[in-house]
């Protein structure tokens, strides 16, 4: 009896044993799912004999966009696939991976109608896509957020006349009653003050009570696979760098999948990385040409192109644990589809390069060890920080990615997170950073941060009722006080610190009118503030296990009024650059002080 031809799917189970017996896989590599490194080259030649196919170069000629459109760019850039030409009544299509071909063949037939497999490497693949649909991603990735949570309609003339107003109202109150206007800044500014001290009262509170004990989640029989962005700009000192700790983390190699998203232009970055010997489960995409040049774009772009039904994003100096992956995985597992994201735990690895970097720690200890666990234990909308996140892909991509025209597209996606229902919570993993040290990037890194937290919050509050509505009163509340409250606190802080004065003995404009309780109230608020301050930044600090001395928290008084000056530049920036995005240079103290290094 004569037997069936073998099925597509067949041939596809039985690749891996002919690629065995090609001496191109160990049989040990089929047991233990090891990192296998075969050269892509000698991969395709057997495929290609395995499947009665061809290679092909999708270069030469380019294909033809119409096809493109029909399955979609950006279904072809998440499967490796590329509708290449016609060939009499069938549409080859291009692809590195014949599983997935098979896999998805009904799909490309229905939309393409009959099909023709053969073979080239992915880089061919994605860069015939980028040549033929290079505009098309980029406009994509500059639109992907609904135009109602997005700030790129930002200074096309919604905003500048409210903005307009309110300066030329504050200006014409200090014409005709200066004291009355600095009366009220007082007021506001104290508010402020009150407000965001209780909140971290609360937050540390929650943060430091136990935590509930974690359900029982069932085995996780198949791990995912987990797509790494790493956006990086003119980095091409620390990108070898970059490459030795990525290669710490302990997740199996053939469920990783990194992504290294480079700028064209960026010759030197592109170089750095060609000369690292990237291994095969890191990869670098380059961004085609568009209207604005920032990180959240980048990072949309890349997301077409990753495999992984979770995403996590780094930054370029970041020197994440090595398990960090697995229990992101695990805590995903354990958790309903509501929680959409993870936030880990930034710190530093060169806590005492000098004074600014013993601040910064001490900052960002009291921030990623007492406030966001706080926060997120709390209920309330989670202000992301910008690297060590991971998150669901459909939700990611349900709700457009990031903002690329937003700064701090990160705080503005875990308030996008929280209107649309979804959770986010903080996981006990930590990734080293390098402190930015030096005063002047500190100044331009810290006024991008709060141009973003501006820009951020107008546009979630271009209609209150609503986003009422979506996060509940309470969350509303909380997101004024770590908005709008961190914002007046930087831009009026002068005006706080100015009542330091009197104490020298020397006159001040509001001292004749304020009562005496009144102005001891003041002293009283101030003094109690900055033990809040000092107490929180010394149990963070021995939360974080560095050895650096509490005492140096005493100094943070010298170290806030910088933010002063940054909160004054973000505030032109504001009006008059939005979208500038003020790079922050890296790698210039982490050499020597990474643990792992």
């Amino acid at each position: 009896m004569q037997q069936a031809p073998p099925s597509a799917e067949n041939k596809a189970a039985a690749l891996p044993l002919r690629l065995v017996r090609r001496g191109l896989l160990a049989p040990a590599d089929l047991a233990t799912g090891a990192d296998v490194r075969v050269a892509e080259d000698r991969l395709l030649d057997a495929a290609a004999r395995h499947f009665g196919t061809t290679r092909v170069n999708p270069c030469a000629p380019l294909p033809d966009p119409a096809l493109i459109d029909r399955l979609g760019v950006q279904l072809c850039l998440r499967h490796g696939l590329l509708p290449w030409r016609r060939a009499g009544a069938a549409t080859v299509v291009v692809t590195s991976r014949p599983d997935t071909f098979t896999r998805l063949r009904p799909l490309l037939e229905r939309r393409l109608g009959p099909v023709l497999m053969a073979l080239a490497p992915v880089a061919q693949i994605e860069a015939a896509l980028h040549a033929r649909r290079g505009a098309r991603l980029a406009q994509i990735a500059e639109t992907r957020v609904d135009a109602a949570e997005s700030c790129r309609t930002w200074g096309s003339g919604l905003a500048m006349p409210w903005l307009a107003a309110g300066l030329g109202l504050i200006l014409a109150v200090l014409w005709a009653a200066p004291l009355m206007l600095l009366q009220g800044l007082l007021a506001v500014a104290v508010g402020a003050l009150i407000l965001s001290t209780a909140l971290k009262l609360a937050a540390a509170v929650a943060a430091l009570r136990a935590p509930p004990p974690e359900p029982a989640a069932a085995t996780l029989l198949r791990l995912p696979t987990v797509s790494i962005i790493v956006a990086l700009y003119r980095e091409a000192d620390i990108a070898p760098r970059l490459v030795r700790r990525l290669s710490r983390l302990e997740y199996p190699r053939d469920r990783l999948d990194v992504l290294l998203a480079v700028e064209a232009d960026d010759t030197l970055t592109r170089d750095a990385l060609a000369a690292a010997d990237l291994p095969p489960w890191m990869r670098v995409i380059v961004m085609p040409d568009g209207q604005v040049r920032t990180k959240p774009r980048a990072l949309n772009i890349a997301l077409d192109h990753c495999r992984g039904s979770l995403i996590g994003i780094y930054d370029a100096e970041d020197a994440p644990d090595p398990d960090q992956i697995r229990k992101v995985v695990e805590r995903f597992h354990s958790r309903g589809p509501e929680v959409a994201c993870l936030q880990g735990m930034l710190d530093y690895y060169n806590p005492r390069t000098n004074w600014m970097s013993r601040c910064f720690t001490i900052e960002y200890a009291g921030w990623f060890r007492l406030m966001l666990p706080g926060i997120a234990r709390m209920g309330l909308v989670v202000p992301l920080g910008g690297t060590t996140l991971f998150f669901r892909r459909q939700v990611l991509e349900d709700l457009g990615g990031w903002d690329a025209h937003n700064v701090t597209e990160d705080a503005d996606l875990g308030i996008r997170l929280a209107r649309h229902g979804y959770r986010t919570e903080v996981i006990e993993t930590v990734t080293g950073e390098e402190a930015n040290c030096r005063v002047l990037p500190w100044v331009r890194q810290r006024s991008r941060w709060i141009k973003g937290y501006m820009v951020t919050w107008a546009v979630h509050m271009r209609a209150p009722r609503l986003l009422w509505r979506q996060i509940g009163p309470r969350r509303f509340f909380g997101f004024q006080v770590m908005f709008l409250g961190s914002i007046l606190q930087s831009l009026l802080a002068p005006l706080l610190w100015s009542f330091w004065i009197m104490a020298l003995g020397l006159p001040h404009p509001l001292a004749a009118a304020l009562s005496p309780a009144t102005l001891g109230a003041l002293v009283t608020l101030f003094l109690l503030a900055e033990a809040v301050n000092i107490s929180l930044g010394i149990i963070a600090l021995r939360r974080s296990g560095h050895r650096v001395s509490p005492l140096w928290a005493f100094t943070l008084q010298a170290y806030f009024p910088l933010a002063a000056f940054a909160a004054y530049k973000g505030l032109w920036e504001t009006l008059r650059r939005p979208f500038y995005w003020d790079k922050t240079h890296h790698g210039l103290y982490d050499s020597g002080a990474d643990p792992a290094e």
